[in-house]
This record gives structure tokens, sequence and C-alpha cells, in this order.
């Protein structure tokens, strides 16, 4: 069965169109303007017309990353490139621009609506696997935190598995995460705790 996946409201909507003036703008002003979005119109420099906007249609020939307001491949919104010349290199800048969707010119008077709703997909899929990424990386350095708190404890004379019922302990009686209580064993002692206790921090 095919899984469908629901349609973004995109009316109300701001889409800055980067480009020249030309007659792409005017097309493109069209039709945005025709399904209920507010086309704005910036050349060469965006500056906070950029964060401004839901959408932003950008010309993929003459376009630069200096142009953007944010780094290279992490805009905070839908990309969707307008593309007239066809060489590799253009094609691979669009792309580590972040393109989420593109348009071949000269745009007549039709595809920015699918357009849109590609781009909108591919922005948000692509965000969430970021996210899902990030939170990995998060998990495996607890672990790494984790391993790294037991083998201390275990260094004084403990078994693995004494050293990891410690560290519950402890963090039982801190009443912390025992991923927060594995940082603050791991982390190196800021000053000797007076009377030589052992505990790291509390």
């Amino acid at each position: 069965m095919i899984r469908r996946l629901p349609t973004p409201e995109l009316g109300g909507a701001t889409a800055l169109i980067l480009h020249r003036p030309h007659a792409t703008v005017q097309a493109l002003t069209r039709q945005l303007s025709a399904i209920g979005l507010r086309p704005a119109h910036d050349w060469p420099e965006p500056g906070a017309a950029a964060l401004a906007a839901d959408f932003v249609f950008f010309d993929a020939d003459l376009c630069h990353d200096a142009m953007f307001p944010w780094p290279a491949g992490r805009a905070p919104m839908p990309l969707i490139a307008l593309i007239g010349s066809e060489a590799p290199g253009r094609i691979e800048w669009a792309l580590s621009a972040g393109a989420d969707a593109q348009m071949l010119k000269p745009v007549g008077d039709g595809g920015v609506y699918s357009a849109l709703l590609i781009a909108r997909q591919s922005f948000e899929t692509r965000r969430r696997l970021a996210d899902e990424i990030a939170g990995l990386k998060a998990r495996l350095a607890e672990r790494q935190t984790v391993v790294k708190a037991v083998l201390l404890l275990a260094a004084r004379g403990k078994t693995e598995a004494e050293a990891y019922d410690q560290l519950r302990a402890l963090a039982m009686a801190w009443q912390v995460t025992i991923e927060e209580a594995a940082r603050r064993i791991a982390e190196p002692p800021e000053a000797p705790e007076e009377g030589g206790a052992d505990v790291r921090r509390r």
C-alpha cells in the first residue's frame, strides 16, 4: 500500500526569489501569488529577507555561498534551485548548497506548486534525519562516558559488575541519571576533596 503523506498548507507562506531581475522572477511571482504565497524578490544580497522566508528560490547559475546568511548546506528553510545551466560544477554546487528541489529555466506557467511540496518534504526528512543522527551521537557519547566511569571505578579493585553497581548506587544517592553520575566521575577533578574524599563531584 502506498503511504500517503500529508499535504502541507502553503497559503500565507513567504517565498523569496533570489535571482537577478528577469522574466523568471515574473513567472515565479505569478505562480506563487496564484497559490496563495507571498513572493518577495531580492538581488544580490538577501540579508535578513532570506532568514525571514519560508522558502527560497535561488539562481543556481549565479548564486554562491557568500550570498546566503547561513553556513553552506544548512539553510533553515527549504531551498529550490533554479537551474539554467546543467554544467556539472553548477549542479554540484546547488546540491552542496542544500537544494531540496529544482526547477529548470526558463520557468513557464507551471511547476512551482510541485517544487514547493517536494522541497518541503525533502527539507523535513533531512532535518528529521539530522536530529536522529545527533541523538544517536549523544547516546553514543553517553555510553562511552559510562564505560569510562565504570573502568575508573573498577581500577580500584572492583569487578566491572561491582563498579557498575557502585555507579548506579551513586546515581541514586545523588538523585541523578546514571549518565550524569558517570560524567561526574569521568571528569577530571578540579581540586582534591578536603579530607581525601574519593568522590569526584557531587
